[in-house]
């Protein structure tokens, strides 16, 4: 089998963070190339790690990677949607664990993998799907969604403040013929940014491809849905440690973070003592995202981007 080459971005700093037990009870949500799976499994004595993912190529890889860890039932691969979270957990009667990670975005092998689709490098068919057996793909977002749509997609999750002449491209040139591939995508996506915007800013398809992508995924509806159920499997103790990538999906970690520690109910400001019932359940281990070290931005361009925020549950709520 080829080797899975991917660089596992804020390691030390994500596993850490999760505090592992030796004998707790372990997801790591976003298996990818097992680089998180693999940490974490060398902190468990008598503990077990579930690892998602939805890619059958990861799945693949990592039951030959991680074999020893399988036979020693110390690890479960789970080929599903981490959106799927507790399902697939209570189907292994799973109903509380002590910590999750999440590492965001697509591996390095998927957007290396050209007939994925997933990157404006390399032409193409237009896919984009890291499910591969789902149906919805990039060739009938792009092909055969409506411009209002369009538009909606590529200034929501790509930031795009072109997306209304990108939009307009794409209609027209698809009356022509479909857009088959991600190199023609990109010459549309070229013509509806004007020249002077396209020679700064990195490749001027970068902000529609990502937004293509998270539709075509529905990453954030995923991640959302997911987060909510993870925070509700947390023991007392337990942890849940979150890399995202782009802006989108740590606004939507930072909201929902501080959503569950903040007081509840109309407590006043600057109470010596909180009322009993309204504390919350949950605290923040960093106020601010924890950021790659300098060392590991010089190794790895991807860690640029990459922000960590860990939460910890410190009660049970009611």
């Amino acid at each position: 089998m080829a080797e899975f080459k991917h660089v596992t971005v804020l390691l030390k700093e994500a596993v850490a963070g999760l505090n592992v037990q030796p004998t707790g009870t372990y997801v790591d949500a976003t298996l990818g190339g097992g680089g998180h799976t693999q940490a974490i499994l060398q902190q468990l004595v008598d503990g077990h790690l579930y690892s998602f993912d939805q890619d059958q190529t990861a799945i693949d890889y990592n039951k030959e990677h991680l074999k020893t860890a399988i036979e020693q039932q110390k690890l479960t691969l789970i080929e599903d949607n981490f959106r799927n979270l507790k399902a697939e957990l209570d189907s292994y009667n799973v109903k509380h664990v002590n910590g999750i990670l999440y590492d965001l975005g697509v591996s390095s092998p998927q957007f290396d993998d050209a007939k994925r689709g997933f990157s404006y490098q390399h032409d193409a068919p237009l896919d984009m799907r890291m499910n591969q057996e789902q149906k919805l793909s990039a060739m009938e977002v792009v092909n055969e969604w409506s411009y209002e749509r369009l538009v909606k997609i590529l200034y929501r999750y790509g930031e795009e403040k072109f997306a209304k002449s990108i939009a307009r491209k794409i209609e027209q040139r698809r009356k022509i013929a479909p857009i088959k591939t991600t190199f023609e995508l990109v010459d549309v996506i070229k013509e509806g940014i004007p020249a002077a915007a396209r020679r700064h800013g990195g490749h001027p398809a970068k902000k529609s491809f990502q937004a293509i992508r998270i539709a075509v995924n529905d990453e954030l509806g995923a991640l959302e849905e997911s987060l909510e159920q993870a925070l509700d499997l947390l023991d007392v103790g337990g942890r849940i440690s979150v890399i995202t990538f782009q802006s989108l999906e740590d606004r939507l970690v930072k909201t929902m973070f501080r959503e569950k520690t903040s007081l509840s109910g109309d407590v006043p400001q600057g109470l010596p003592v909180i009322p009993a019932g309204m504390e919350p359940n949950f605290k923040l281990i960093n106020k601010k995202p924890i950021v790659a070290s300098d060392e590991e931005l010089a190794a790895n361009h991807r860690a640029h981007s990459a922000k960590l925020r860990i939460i910890e549950k410190i009660r049970e709520g009611k």
